[in-house]
């Protein structure tokens, strides 16, 4: 098909967005390795699991066979006010780079919460509202998350507890705002309301909080609140699963021009963009139907695939969350308070660790000074102000499309705009400003929480 017909946007139609989530883990040889019980140590059962979590969430999490999970009509109902969402070609940002390449982005921000988050936050509100839960309890780190959370929760009619880490919560009121309009209580975390908050509050004075930190008051509000679950943002097999639309919506859009990528790249914090964005184009490579470059960009600031510990390691920095096998900084990792975006989970998702340890994805990390320069420029030929987290996988983007215009290969690069970044003009004037910084951990920084790993038999 002549370029002339592929199209500046291309969407699908309502009956090719998917109706079924796609299993990675279906199709991995080497499955990612179990939750473990932190105080026995041996893989978690559906019943330790089940006062934390939502009962088919549970199953979807334990689920390492089941290629293909039906969405169910109220999901899917829901998704049709913002899915199918458009692939777009970057003429414009390739005209200004002069490079051969092609380079398509899916974008994510074209609803409330501005992010691709919302694509799991609705269906784990559905499976709490189906089991007749009151409401559940999360965390939020640069704020996407509880924001989508709290739109779910809304629709749902459930109610919604949400801890921001404090940074965030300073640094973003707009974003706290956008939670508190749909109803959700928001709390910086670490705070006073917990156990666990006030004795990380004792440990570390004056702490900026970490995702890890809220994710431990999180837990045991949820734990301790009669009519409550805990739900999550990232990281877990039960969230990679939703967000597999993302890849399989993109995988279908490319198809429908018999377009091939040679690159795909996503941002990674803990991994649920970068993991539903390449899902269908990992289960090709596993399959050995097709093979792509894969790579996973994260900050500098907190380095956990290309600096961290593949172990296993505590979900929480309060250490009362199952031991997931991980690259991992260490729970104790808090990363630096002008660390600007998301990202900042010490972690990364044991299905994207497996992939990435067994070969099959490559990983980079970037300084903020330069994400935030590739943002701009992107945000002046695209005319979309990214969020600051895609505008890691916009830096690595431009980079490959730099790398092109010196060989001269014309290839096809395809990256995740995993949301807008409207709510994050604190980092941006601090950049306009020339007051942002790239703080790169030191080895001994990291080995200092790198040391406190669990020591598992």
């Amino acid at each position: 098909m002549s370029e002339q017909k592929i199209p500046y946007k291309i969407y699908l139609e309502e009956s090719e967005m998917p109706k079924a989530w796609y299993n990675v883990r279906a199709d991995m040889k080497n499955k990612p390795a179990p939750l473990l019980n932190p105080g026995t140590h041996q893989p978690m059962k559906p019943e330790e699991l089940a006062p934390v979590f939502c009962e088919e969430l549970i199953k979807q999490e334990l689920d390492n066979d089941t290629a293909y999970f039906d969405i169910p009509k109220e999901i899917l109902d829901y998704y049709k006010t913002f899915r199918p969402s458009p692939l777009v070609r970057a003429y414009n940002l390739e005209k200004k780079l002069g490079t051969p390449a092609k380079i398509y982005y899916k974008f994510e921000g074209n609803n409330t919460s501005g992010s691709h988050k919302l694509n799991s936050a609705i269906a784990q509100a559905y499976y709490a509202k189906k089991q007749g839960l009151k409401g559940v309890t999360t965390e939020t780190g640069a704020g996407q998350w509880g924001t989508a959370l709290s739109m779910a929760c809304a629709y749902f009619g459930l109610d919604c507890k949400v801890f921001m880490v404090k940074v965030s919560y300073e640094q973003k009121p707009f974003r706290r705002e956008v939670m508190r309009t749909y109803g959700a209580d928001v709390t910086p975390s670490p705070s006073e309301t917990t156990q666990i908050g006030k004795k990380i509050l004792a440990e570390y004075p004056g702490t900026t909080g970490s995702l890890g930190c809220a994710i431990s008051e999180a837990v045991e509000v949820a734990t301790s609140t009669e009519g409550y679950r805990y739900v999550l943002g990232s990281v877990l097999n039960q969230v990679l699963l939703h967000q597999s639309v993302i890849g399989l919506e993109t995988k279908a859009a490319l198809d429908k021009y018999n377009i091939k990528p040679d690159i795909i790249i996503g941002c990674a914090g803990g991994g649920s963009n970068l993991g539903g964005l390449v899902s269908p184009f990992m289960g090709e490579k596993l399959r050995g139907e097709a093979d792509y470059r894969i790579i996973a960009v994260e900050p500098s600031s907190c380095p956990s695939f290309t600096r961290g510990k593949y172990a296993y390691d505590f979900c929480d920095t309060g250490m009362v969350c199952p031991l997931a096998k991980m690259y991992t900084l260490g729970s104790g990792f808090i990363p630096a308070p002008n660390h600007a975006g998301g990202l900042r989970y010490h972690g990364m998702s044991s299905i994207l660790s497996q992939l990435y340890d067994d070969g099959y994805m490559e990983a980079v990390s970037v300084p903020q000074v330069k994400v935030f320069e590739a943002a701009e420029e992107f945000a002046r030929a695209e005319g979309i102000l990214p969020a600051p987290e895609s505008s890691h996988a916009i830096r690595v983007a431009i980079d490959e499309a730099l790398k092109c215009k010196e060989t001269g290969e014309e290839k096809t690069i395809v990256f995740g705009l995993t949301g807008t970044g409207y709510f994050d003009m604190v980092a941006y004037e601090k950049y306009h400003d020339g007051k942002m910084d790239d703080y790169v951990p030191s080895d001994e920084e990291l080995e200092k929480y790198m040391s406190k790993l669990p020591k598992i038999d």
